[in-house]
């Protein structure tokens, strides 16, 4: 999946918890999510702002981050409950990067058929 493509989708599946992420899906849009993280944060600083503009993003894209999240889980065929192993100080992190950086399952899985 394309850069173009991975921010269409990621976009448009605003809130769909349900089906699956390819890997460059989920890498693509998190890469575009933290470079404006970074930027809003970087003018906030400028400015003498604090976190006005990066807590607005923050916010606004909460939702299509927790929704790529459940399905690049989904993905590598594991439930979303998994997200809360995150929950674990730096041990769960790394598990979830693992989880997220492995192939996805080959063919159907039980949350549906694979996204190219």
């Amino acid at each position: 999946m394309s850069y173009k493509e991975a921010m269409r989708s990621g976009f448009s599946n605003y809130a769909k918890f349900s089906g699956r992420a390819c890997r460059s899906e989920f890498w693509w849009f998190i890469l575009f999510v933290s470079l404006v993280g970074v930027f809003l944060n970087l003018i906030d600083n400028a400015i003498g702002w604090g976190f006005i503009l990066g807590g607005i993003w923050s916010l606004a894209i909460l939702l299509p981050v927790l929704g790529l999240y459940f399905r690049r889980l989904h993905d590598t065929d594991r439930s979303a409950w998994w997200l809360l192993i995150g929950l674990i100080p730096f041990i769960g992190g790394i598990v979830l990067i693992v989880f997220w950086v492995g192939n996805g399952t080959p063919g159907d899985n039980k949350f549906g058929a694979p996204v190219s």
